[in-house]
């Protein structure tokens, strides 16, 4: 279990730093576009393109930002009950996100693959999408794999009470 919760989280750091890579990207392609557009010279397709870099700066950053439990939370609710009951809920949560996130990785690679076999491609310069949609199901894939190791946690703190 340690082994592959390290493996887990070594692969969420990796995947972050694409996912920075990816806003630098973004970053330095708007800014190019800008200027250029001063010389009337803009570069074609810069919407797509940015568009298609954001789809990997959330799919790759979202299972770091689980792991350092970046998410938004409403637990003001939660924390006034006793402290079983909150590990109950954990445990409810974690398996509902980790169901929930195993699907849409599937569903992401069923339609990538429909993407790919239909050669759908975006408008202005013709990339195609769906390596871009398998990134999503890789990123929630991994994400899923982090939910479930959260869920085996949790379900040892509760059998710990």
């Amino acid at each position: 279990m340690f082994r592959i919760e390290r493996i887990t989280y070594f692969l969420t750091d990796r995947f972050n730093w694409i996912a920075a890579g990816a806003v630098v990207a973004m970053m330095c392609l708007t800014c190019a576009d800008v200027i250029l557009r001063i010389f009337r010279h803009p570069i074609p397709g810069t919407y797509e393109i940015v568009g298609l870099l954001g789809s990997v700066v959330i799919a790759f950053s979202i299972g770091y930002t689980s792991v350092e439990k970046g998410h938004i939370a409403v637990e003001f609710l939660v924390q006034k009950f006793p402290v079983r009951v909150q590990t109950f809920i954990d445990t409810f949560n974690d398996l509902i996100s980790t169901c929930l996130f195993a699907l849409i990785t599937w569903q992401s690679i069923v339609y990538a693959s429909d993407l790919k076999q239909s050669g759908e491609v975006s408008l202005t310069i013709q990339m195609p999408i769906y390596p871009f949609v398998y990134g999503i199901s890789l990123g929630c894939g991994l994400l899923c794999l982090i939910l479930l190791l959260n869920f085996v946690k949790s379900l040892k703190r509760i059998g710990e009470k």
